[in-house]
């Protein structure tokens, strides 16, 4: 039996520091409690990342390519199907890296590269829902004219990027422990769509409300 071989010790820390960084919040996890889980010495681990910040910057490369994959894919939605899909895929993203939103504001102050990342991923998010909603334009399933449309996307980025502090602030305690996170996607994509039922045609907004429908328990 051929015996795998260990994980490398830099990517042990890597999805060590995300686990513990989702679960208490980037700010009260310390490199001394990362190298604890893991069962290494600090200089170990200072070996691989000499500081914090490096370790939130390498979580938040993977993060930026994950997004950067999904939303070249915004080209392709042509009805509430495709948008559904493509929203609650999204904020599984964001949920899968949810330290960077529920401390935005705090890690955004402290880190340079993060700031000025971050205002390039608001620029993406912003250019894949207009794309997405110039396809649903183009395929009938809404109508939109350009001043609705930028006002639109831009409130749709709004809510995608901040749904989960939403959540969090009504329940601190449980919101964004791993099983809420059905629950959670569910309602964020309902939100951010719902904002589309004006200049949605009939049958799609129809089937728009079936969908939500159908997680009517997570969503209300």
């Amino acid at each position: 039996m051929v015996k795998k071989a260990p994980r490398r010790t830099a990517e042990r820390i890597l999805e060590i520091s995300l686990d513990l960084f989702n679960r208490f919040g980037e700010p009260n996890v310390s490199t001394t409690l990362i190298s604890a889980e893991l069962h290494i010495s600090p200089g170990n681990l200072y070996y691989h990342y000499p500081a914090k910040d490096e370790l939130i910057n390498a979580l938040f490369d993977r993060y930026e390519h994950a997004l950067n994959e999904l939303l070249g894919a915004s080209d392709n939605v042509r009805n509430v199907e495709d948008a559904w899909f493509f929203m609650h895929t999204l904020f599984e993203i964001i949920w899968q890296y949810r330290f960077l939103y529920r401390d935005l504001n705090d890690l955004l102050s402290k880190n340079r590269r993060l700031e000025t990342h971050f205002q390039t991923i608001l620029k993406s998010k912003t250019r894949a829902v207009r794309a997405m909603l110039d396809g649903m334009g183009r395929a009938d399933a809404l109508r939109i004219d350009a001043h609705d449309l930028e006002a639109t996307a831009t409130s749709m980025v709004v809510v995608l990027t901040y749904w989960l502090s939403f959540e969090y602030v009504q329940d601190p305690r449980h919101a964004l422990e791993p099983e809420s996170a059905q629950a959670a996607l569910q309602r964020g994509a309902h939100h951010v769509l719902n904002l589309l039922m004006p200049y949605l045609e009939g049958s799609q907004r129809a089937h728009l409300q079936h969908i939500v429908g159908a997680y009517a328990p997570a969503t209300a």
